[in-house]
């Protein structure tokens, strides 16, 4: 008898908990897609990995879209075209005050930060036989790739290189077609703002000699009094190409969605993220940094509630003026 009561009790308390699940899940999206960047940056390895981790576990289909990277990002799901994306907190600044290259004049605050992904870092890379060893050695006229057009590297890195005044060509285009001309001798540098290791450059080592190009000390304080970046150090382990750790710039990244997307949702996306960083590290290695700790590095992007509930619940206090 006392069995028959504690398996009534268990299947009840089973049913309660499935019409829980039910009604948790009741303002669910059917599917997801979430806005990366070019093939051949750490932005698609990251977020195509990234959502196909969260779809196996929460049992809602998503993907990755290629798209022209952290201003596009924001763009796409300010206007709900994606409810998902990826972007850099430099972008993500300009965007929201309204000063967005892609809509001059529109205020883009229906975006939400919903977790800490990584640093990028600002690099150079050159082929070793070009003799080019430093960025001062840049010789004037280079034709250097700055990545899609709109993102983050295209944004910045120009006026970086204008400060510290090399004289180049611009040229646009994805981070693996960028390697294959920079292989081919169709361009001379190639300057990458992305996630490390970087697998385009990755790939560069395999195939050919390359030389990355760290900045000096006085380099580098310039582009920090000038631009919102950080001093940044890339390992040497990153690449084979590195003998020692070579000095560099960097920005952070956050994952972002529609602030009108479903709370409970983002919920268990931010808790299934944050709370399986080895998961996330075999997804890419950059994702060494994507912990909850580094939730203070987003100081004016308003929060999600869904993602605020969980950092609150865990001890990683986020103020109210900051929840959307």
């Amino acid at each position: 008898m006392k069995r028959s009561l504690v398996m009534a009790v268990a299947a009840a308390s089973f049913t309660m908990a499935g019409v829980a699940s039910a009604q948790d899940r009741s303002d669910w999206p059917d599917n997801f897609t979430v806005g990366t960047a070019s093939q051949g940056g750490t932005y698609f390895a990251y977020g195509s990995g990234w959502a196909n981790f969260v779809a196996e576990n929460l049992g809602v289909s998503g993907g990755a879209e290629i798209t022209g990277g952290p201003v596009q990002n924001m763009a796409l799901v300010h206007t709900g075209q994606l409810k998902f994306g990826l972007t850099t907190l430099g972008p993500a600044r300009e965007s929201l005050d309204g000063n967005s290259p892609l809509a001059p004049g529109m205020k883009m605050d229906n975006v939400c930060a919903l977790f800490p992904m990584y640093e990028t870092p600002f690099s150079v890379t050159a082929l070793s036989s070009s003799g080019i060893t430093n960025i001062s050695e840049i010789p004037a006229g280079s034709t250097i790739g700055f990545g899609p057009a709109g993102s983050t590297s295209d944004t910045y890195f120009p006026k970086m290189m204008d400060t510290l005044g090399v004289d180049y060509r611009r040229r646009n285009g994805s981070w693996t077609d960028l390697g294959g001309q920079l292989q081919d001798g169709l361009i001379d540098v190639v300057a990458f703002a992305a996630g490390i290791p970087i697998p385009a450059v990755s790939q560069l080592e395999v195939q050919t000699s390359v030389n990355i190009l760290e900045f000096t000390e006085e380099e580098q304080q310039k582009l920090i009094d000038a631009f919102p970046v950080s001093a940044f150090t890339i390992p040497a382990s990153t690449y084979s190409t590195l003998k020692e750790d070579a000095r560099a710039v960097s920005m952070w990244n956050f994952a972002i969605a529609s602030c009108d997307v479903s709370e409970s949702f983002v919920y268990e996306m931010t808790k299934l993220t944050m709370e399986n960083n080895d998961k996330m590290v075999s997804i890419h290695k950059a994702a060494t940094n994507s912990v909850p700790e580094n939730y203070t590095k987003n100081t004016f992007l308003p929060w999600h509630p869904g993602a605020a509930r969980w950092f609150n619940e865990n001890g990683y206090t986020i103020d109210a003026n900051l929840i959307k």
